[in-house]
């Protein structure tokens, strides 16, 4: 079994460069063999890409959050569409709103997600959206300006309701699932992941954050943990962990562009 990680803030876990490689490492021997390495900010992007470009199955995305708008940094759009050109980046993102940390205001917010939208248009990738208390604006937005190549709504916090006008509306999109999906009260989780099509349902770690129920004990998530959060999934749908593992596989590659060999 091969497992893929579609989103893991690797620089977050460690700031060290050598402890960088040993997640990585760990997470192979786990059978997790790609992983899509999350920034929040082109700072941090240009700090991580360096020091990862250059390790198999370690991929990219490329964006702003939410959290980063009031500073997006000086020639913002510019840097991101230098990055699209380099080796393994394969995504926009994470941005998105955040209506919880209130970050700047909602028109900033908006306007900074519209932006990185339509670079994701024209560069031909997708998206990785952040949505925090945020819902109904993100699906008014992306009813008109969604990527052809589609998005990525990452760590799932919305209800099975949310998720069917997603799909009702004919959009190009998937849901990915963290290490919440595991604990007993995320009751919108389940009844999300029981009522999709598998093939629109990614899993991630968002390590360092939203630690798996069997690792509570544990300081920070790991991409090692991810078959964790598919051995979860496979049994609530009542089916083999190899076969999730497998659908779970052809998602990922799908929506990243990826081959699956």
């Amino acid at each position: 079994m091969q497992f893929f990680d579609t989103h893991a803030h690797i620089g977050l876990i460690y700031d060290n460069p050598i402890e960088q490689l040993r997640v990585i490492q760990k997470a192979k021997q786990a059978g997790v063999t790609r992983i899509i390495s999350i920034n929040n900010s082109l700072h941090d992007f240009k700090k991580e890409y360096p020091i990862l470009k250059s390790q198999k199955g370690i991929f990219h995305a490329v964006g702003v959050g939410p959290s980063e708008v009031t500073n997006p940094g000086p020639d913002w759009i510019k840097t991101i569409e230098d990055s699209v050109k380099l080796p393994n980046v394969v995504a926009i993102g994470e941005t998105g709103l955040d209506y919880f940390k209130q970050y700047g205001d909602k028109r900033q917010q908006i306007e900074l997600f519209i932006q990185q939208l339509e670079l994701a248009q024209k560069h031909s990738l997708p998206v990785i959206i952040h949505n925090r208390n945020a819902g109904q604006d993100i699906f008014e937005i992306l009813k008109d300006r969604l990527p052809e190549k589609g998005a990525i709504f990452h760590c799932y916090s919305e209800d099975a309701a949310y998720a069917k006008q997603c799909l009702d509306a004919n959009m190009n999109v998937y849901f990915s699932f963290a290490g919440n999906l595991t604990y007993r009260n995320a009751r919108n989780l389940h009844e999300t992941v029981m009522n999709i099509p598998l093939d629109r349902v990614l899993i991630e770690t968002e390590s360092p954050f939203m630690i798996p129920a069997e690792y509570r004990d544990k300081k920070r998530t790991m991409p090692e943990y991810l078959p964790s959060t598919a051995k979860f999934l496979a049994d609530m749908l009542e089916s083999d962990v190899e076969k999730i593992a497998a659908q779970l596989w052809t998602n990922s590659c799908k929506v990243f562009g990826l081959p699956e060999e």
